[in-house]
């Protein structure tokens, strides 16, 4: 029987299955640029807007639920399931429904074929077993792993081959029923539970669940109505760049955090009875995140043109400054991803849930008042403001839920990873243009360089504080290198 693992290597199983994902997806990426035009992808997102849209106004949250409720039975888990069919039965009605509305919003037909076609994914999601909720509430992420990657490994087979049949943008919508489909049916065969139609826990769970809901429509729509607006704004052929961009430039918080976060929520749940050990891990996981996505988004913009030229070639120019503008949104989700999971297993989903929509009247107000007609750039511009100012208030509301945790303490944790990006961002700046090479050449020399430099600086930054407990000592611990590096840096000896 396989066995639950610690958050340490929960964390490495997690971070590998998402780089697996990744790595799928960025080839499948590379592939299908090459295969279509920016255009097919616009059309894909506008319509993938309005799936999702649907999707998360009817989505209660009943897994956070699950996973928050230490207790719960198997009937909890029966109107779970009940709960998810009948919201993907509603969702896929309505975005049936909303086809031709959202055609004409983005004025191209050609979303109407496409969205309809998408709503049967929420049927087949809805299908799936929810007992594999209980991979992530057991940390059982090998499990977990295992699910995921033959279902990605299926999807991406099926699409590559229909763009090479095809060369239409029919090739990502076949593979993304596809994926849904084998994912549906790969859950029960991952996990023996059977659960039924059940409406005797439903009651407790939805009003359980009401708060997740609100949550849940706020992030999706803080993540997805700058897409509206540039969907409208703008040609598909715009939409694509800027969407493909959004996706790149996001690429360190859900290819690095995102699996980091899975492992960080029902540990902070296991945590919520002891404040001072939740402290803790709370301050690790920031200078983990923080150490690693502070680097990781700032070399992703400084290398965002080798990046995109290399990888999807010269029609997708057009998403560079995307890239680069957006990868400074993302280094504020760096920051503040743990904080947002430590208000979730506190049982704040209503104060997590108002400063979400506070965010979004925020951006709405200043997207119609100040920018009504402002194109992509300025509304990517705006983004990044209004991040800057959540971010700000999250803090605080991180401090309040822990009275213990003190400023000092978190900037602690933050600012050597914040200075050694800059010392990287320097010597990026500084390296000089690299002509007559390849530029795949070029993109493996510069992340070489930043990679380098980062390094060197963060462990010169920590031996120069005494090389304190924390993200460092942490991470070179599980790597097996804590006390080479410690003897290395002569390190002074700490204290057990």
């Amino acid at each position: 029987m396989t066995r639950s693992v610690s958050a340490s290597k929960g964390a490495v199983i997690m971070i590998g299955m998402r780089w697996t994902d990744r790595l799928i997806g960025l080839i499948s990426t590379m592939i299908l640029a090459r295969l279509l035009l920016p255009e097919d992808f616009g059309i894909i997102a506008m319509a993938s807007i309005v799936v999702g849209l649907a999707d998360v106004l009817l989505d209660m949250g009943v897994n956070i639920t699950l996973i928050q409720n230490r207790n719960a039975t198997q009937e909890d888990y029966n109107a779970a399931w009940t709960i998810r069919l009948i919201e993907s039965t509603l969702g896929a009605l309505v975005v049936f429904l909303l086809a031709e509305p959202a055609a004409e919003y983005f004025r191209d037909p050609r979303v109407v074929d496409v969205t309809r076609a998408l709503a049967f994914s929420l049927l087949l999601t809805g299908c799936e077993n929810i007992g594999v909720v209980n991979f992530q509430k057991k940390m059982e992420f090998g499990l977990e792993f295992r699910f995921f990657f033959i279902k990605r490994m299926a999807g991406f087979i099926i699409t590559i081959g229909a763009a090479f049949l095809l060369h239409s943008y029919w090739a990502m919508v076949i593979g993304a029923l596809s994926g849904r489909a084998i994912g549906s049916v790969l859950s029960y065969v991952a996990h023996p539970m059977r659960p039924r139609l059940s409406v005797a826990r439903m009651k407790p769970m939805l009003s359980f669940s009401s708060w997740n809901l609100v949550r849940g429509i706020g992030s999706y729509l803080g993540e997805n109505l700058h897409r509206f607006l540039v969907g409208r704004r703008e040609s598909s052929g715009v939409m694509g760049a800027y969407s493909l961009g959004s996706d790149i430039a996001a690429m360190p918080s859900t290819e690095l955090l995102a699996p980091l976060s899975r492992v960080l929520f029902p540990l902070f749940v296991k945590l919520t009875h002891d404040l001072t050990q939740l402290k803790k891990a709370f301050l690790l996981a920031l200078g983990i995140q923080t150490l690693v996505g502070i680097p990781a988004g700032t070399g992703l913009a400084l290398v965002s043109r080798e990046l995109v030229l290399a990888l999807l070639g010269e029609k997708w120019i057009a998403a560079i400054p995307f890239v680069q503008l957006m990868g400074a949104i993302n280094i504020l989700s760096a920051i503040g991803v743990s904080g947002g999971y430590l208000l979730l297993a506190l049982g704040r989903s209503k104060v997590t849930a108002i400063l979400t929509w506070v965010m979004i009247l925020l951006f709405v107000m200043f997207a119609t008042l100040v920018i009504p007609r402002g194109g992509a750039m300025e509304i990517a511009m705006l983004r990044l403001v209004v991040a800057g100012c959540g971010f700000l208030v999250f803090i605080y509301l991180v401090m309040r839920e822990l009275p213990a945790l003190t400023v000092r303490e978190m900037l602690g944790s933050i600012w050597r990873p914040c200075v050694a990006s800059a010392l990287m961002a320097l010597a990026l700046l500084a390296m000089p243009t690299l002509s007559g090479i390849p530029m795949i050449a070029q993109l493996l020399l510069k992340a070489a360089l930043g990679a380098m430099v980062f390094s060197v600086a963060m462990l010169a930054l920590w031996r120069f504080v005494g090389c304190p407990a924390g993200a460092e000592s942490y991470l070179l611990d599980k790597v097996k290198l804590d006390q080479t590096v410690g003897r290395l840096l002569r390190c002074p000896p700490r204290e057990s």
